[in-house]
């Protein structure tokens, strides 16, 4: 096999300030929204009126109600659910522009001023604006890649500023992370001088004066320091190594709380005196790994994983299990805030989610539910990677259908991210006309620890191509007709499938992809990726990822499935070149893809009616690619 790494004759297509680039990429989306618009015009009533419905993004405690940030109807906006069970909308996107797409919230500890992270067209790139819900006006507006807000007494706040292009104040070349105290207008840096490049920093705070603060490299490695949170001359490393993660908990009675992923990578809980001492508060779960914790009632809540779904455990401060709290339905349990004595959360399953808080008894109460009217059925399979390496699958399919030879096959593998329940709107309607959607756990996330992770790293990156080929097999030897279906990361996952294994698909969905592995690191801020995937400038790890490049294994003479790949131009984080670039190839080729190119969609998402247009052209794809029949009756 021979792999082209010398000229690259697309690399005209990287250059985004180029009319002709963009010229080339619009015409290519014409043609793919050509090519689908009669089934696309079909799906997407039905997909706008999944995305129009309030669909909670994430939760935040306060001692005057939980904030909730939500995506409804054309908007985002900020609820503040107080303690009475009223309702008020603090914020909507609709004020700001049009276009905007709310990230991120945070909040002071008593309520009165939150801060919010928005862009425009959901880029990297953006702005956080801070207010003081009691007068209703912003008292601060920061601009850039800027977010993780800690507020502290009389307005004033910590914030982390993310360097993707220029050098930090220090002089350390980007990417790299600092922390900054702001007042009044007026900022200082308070932490962070002299970390090296592809650092980055997150300031979390404790109810009780405390601050903790993660310092990573990577996916793999991280420490945690922490001190008085009015001090940041205080702040010491309390835990860390050479090549473990460590996460923030919280402090109580006297100590701070992490979770270690030392040993078996399973997470265990740790407490740390004054004196530097350390105590073991829980040990790893085999097969389970810790997922996030906090501090409530001078508990500790934390959130496992039981085969890629959550079980919630409640430890006192000796370490004693209180309560265990497995769900009824498949669940993901993330967004834990407290306050210490009120905490919130976000149940997602994939028929939605609910936001939820603990009673003083450590029951679940559902403060408001989010689920959509859908009838469906959750199975789990395992199924053995080329390897022997078992590989657990979630298959959801429409109540009372027993099989389907249309299958939709969606994943991601790497960064230690598990692929865990919640809802896919994109994938809704294909499960109402009788399709199975097949959500697979395979390596390179944590589903199973941080081993997991490592064995779809880097030299072992074959290893996810594997897993998900072996889960596309097995269906496919059941005479399936087959679609694969990735974003970001999961773009490179089928990319490498459709270039490895492209007789197990007939269809192909690469989104928002990473595809040129021997330039990754030189567009946008791929450079911090380089723990992850391998540095293409080592020969020896060049070597292992020219092996895998999608753009370097496009071959002639090879019968490639029907392909759509889709990206966005406001994407500041994974550079559309990459997708350009391997439209531009196959076709040269001549392979059956598309490239559908959204104006106004970032990798940090869209608006509703954006991901409503955008979800009803990759499904169309699918449908006519697998020869599935539109049901326009649930439009």
């Amino acid at each position: 096999m021979v792999i082209e790494m010398s000229e690259d004759p697309f690399e005209w297509l990287e250059d985004l300030n180029d009319k002709h680039v963009i010229q080339w990429a619009l015409e290519q989306d014409r043609k793919a929204r050509s090519y689908v618009a009669n089934v696309s015009s079909k799906l997407y009533p039905r997909l706008k009126k999944i995305l129009e419905k309030p669909n909670p993004i994430m939760v935040v405690a306060s001692h005057r109600g939980l904030y909730v940030l939500i995506r409804e109807h054309d908007h985002y906006k900020i609820d503040l659910l107080r303690q009475n069970g009223e309702t008020e909308t603090v914020v909507e996107s609709k004020q700001i522009g049009k276009d905007i797409v709310f990230k991120t919230i945070y909040s002071s500890l008593d309520g009165r001023y939150i801060a919010f992270s928005y862009s425009i067209g959901g880029s990297d790139e953006g702005f956080v604006k801070i207010l003081d819900v009691d007068q209703g006006e912003e008292i601060e507006s920061l601009s850039g890649r800027v977010g993780n807000i800690v507020f502290l007494d009389g307005g004033k706040f910590y914030y982390t500023r993310f360097y993707a292009k220029e050098k930090t104040p220090d002089g350390i070349e980007p990417p790299a992370s600092r922390v900054f105290l702001r007042e009044n207008g007026n900022e200082s840096m308070v932490f962070g001088e002299g970390l090296p490049s592809s650092h980055f920093v997150y300031v979390v705070p404790t109810c009780n004066g405390k601050v903790l603060i993660k310092v990573s490299y990577g996916w793999t490695k991280s420490m945690v320091y922490g001190g008085d949170i009015q001090d940041p001359s205080s702040w010491r490393k309390i835990y860390g190594g050479d090549n473990y993660i460590v996460d923030p908990i919280g402090f109580a009675k006297g100590s701070f709380y992490v979770a270690s992923y030392e040993d078996d990578g399973y997470g265990k809980i740790v407490s740390v005196d004054p004196a530097g001492r350390i105590k073991i508060l829980v040990n790893s779960i085999p097969r389970e790994p810790l997922q996030e914790a906090t501090i409530f009632q001078d508990h500790v809540v934390s959130i496992y994983l039981r085969n890629a779904s959550a079980i919630m455990r409640i430890y006192d401060l000796n370490g004693d299990l209180v309560k265990e709290i497995y769900p009824k339905d498949k669940s993901t349990i993330s967004s834990l805030s407290s306050t210490c004595d009120c905490i919130a959360f976000k149940i997602d399953t994939f028929k939605g989610s609910k936001i939820a808080s603990l009673s003083r008894e450590y029951d679940i109460h559902i403060v408001k539910s989010f689920l959509l009217d859908i009838n469906i059925d959750v199975d789990e399979k395992w199924i053995n990677s080329f390897d022997g390496t078992p590989i657990h699958v979630f298959i959801v399919k429409k109540h009372g259908v027993k099989n389907s030879n249309k299958v939709l096959v969606y994943g991601y593998g790497g960064f230690g991210v598990p692929v865990t329940p919640r809802l896919f709107p994109e994938a809704i309607p294909f499960i109402e006309d009788g399709g199975l959607f097949v959500v697979t756990n395979i390596r390179g996330g944590s589903e199973f620890g941080e081993e997991w992770h490592r064995a779809g790293m880097r030299e072992n990156k074959q290893n996810v191509f594997n897993d998900f080929a072996a889960v596309l097999k097995t269906f496919k030897e059941k005479g399936a007709k087959i679609a694969a279906w990735g974003r970001s990361n999961g773009g490179l996952l089928v990319g490498a499938i459709v270039t490895q294994y492209p007789q197990l698909l007939d269809v192909a969905l690469i989104g928002y992809p990473v595809l040129d592995m021997l330039k990754f690191h030189k567009l946008f801020i791929g450079r911090a990726w380089i723990p992850e995937y391998g540095n293409p400038d080592d020969p020896k790890d060049k070597e292992f990822l020219a092996k895998y490049s999608p753009y370097h294994n496009i071959r002639h003479g090879v019968r490639y499935p029907k392909i759509l790949v889709y990206t966005g131009l406001y994407d500041d984080r994974v550079h559309p070149a990459h997708a350009f670039k391997f439209v531009a190839k196959m076709l040269k080729v001549g392979a059956e893809i598309y490239l559908r190119v959204e104006k106004i969609s970032g990798h940090a998402g869209a608006t509703p009616e954006v991901k409503a247009a955008e979800a009803a052209d990759i499904m169309a794809f699918v449908y006519k690619g697998l020869g599935i029949q539109c049901n326009e009756e649930r439009a």
